[in-house]
């Protein structure tokens, strides 16, 4: 995959999902939509919440949430005052939830996240939290279906266990063939070449922190 592809600032490798405004790598759509025939023969309308997302929009994100415009969240999901705390501190709470621009998953075409919009009880909106999708959450049958199903599509859950970086996203499913080989490809030094030439709040300290990022929020996902 070209770097700039890689690192969401383009979109050259994408095609349209059937649901508008949805777009993975044809190799990954494919693989999904059979995904999506099969659960549907269970009873499961599989949807996707989000699926390609750009540099650009990570980036308004990551501001967002650096700045204080956006909610930030410690990691048991209660709000936080950003500019209560140390930049350093800042960066670190906001990768427990999103990930670095540049960084994504989301930015490879490979990974989306999903869920079934008929378990969602009237009146209750969407709110990816790993409750929705654990015992007595309005998603554990379809999770339970997932984990039953998803390999033999060449699905995984990336974020399936807490390692001490990146929360448990039990919605994250990332299309193994083609994520494994976007992984191997990001590198600290290609991230802090593209961070350098992009307005992301937090940059000097982020570009101190690189090494450990990486370590700790970008190659440490567990596979199932």
């Amino acid at each position: 995959m070209k770097p700039l592809c890689l690192l969401g600032l383009s979109e050259a490798h994408l095609v349209a999902l059937n649901e508008p405004g949805h777009r993975l790598q044809a190799e990954a759509r494919d693989a999904f939509m059979a995904m999506q025939a099969a659960a549907a023969e269970a009873g499961f309308q599989l949807m996707p919440a989000s699926s390609f997302r750009s540099f650009e929009r990570q980036l308004a994100i990551w501001n967002g949430k650096f700045e204080g415009s956006r909610p930030l969240l410690d990691a048991d999901s209660r709000p936080l005052d950003a500019l209560a705390l140390s930049a350093p501190e800042r960066v670190h709470a906001i990768l427990h939830w999103s990930a670095l621009p540049g960084t994504s998953r989301h930015h490879w075409g490979t990974d989306l996240d999903i869920y079934d919009p008929t378990l969602l009880p009237p009146g209750k909106k969407l709110q990816l939290e790993p409750w929705e999708y654990e015992p007595g959450g309005y998603f554990y049958p379809l999770s339970q279906w997932l984990a039953a199903n998803r390999a033999r599509f060449g699905f995984y859950l990336p974020y399936q266990r807490d390692l001490g970086g990146v929360a448990i996203e039990p919605w994250h499913l990332s299309y193994r063939p083609q994520a494994a080989d976007c992984a191997g490809l990001l590198t600290p030094s290609l991230v802090a070449d593209t961070l350098r030439r992009q307005p992301v709040a937090g940059k000097a300290h982020i570009l101190k922190q690189l090494d450990e990022i990486f370590a700790r929020y970008i190659t440490t996902t567990p596979e199932d």
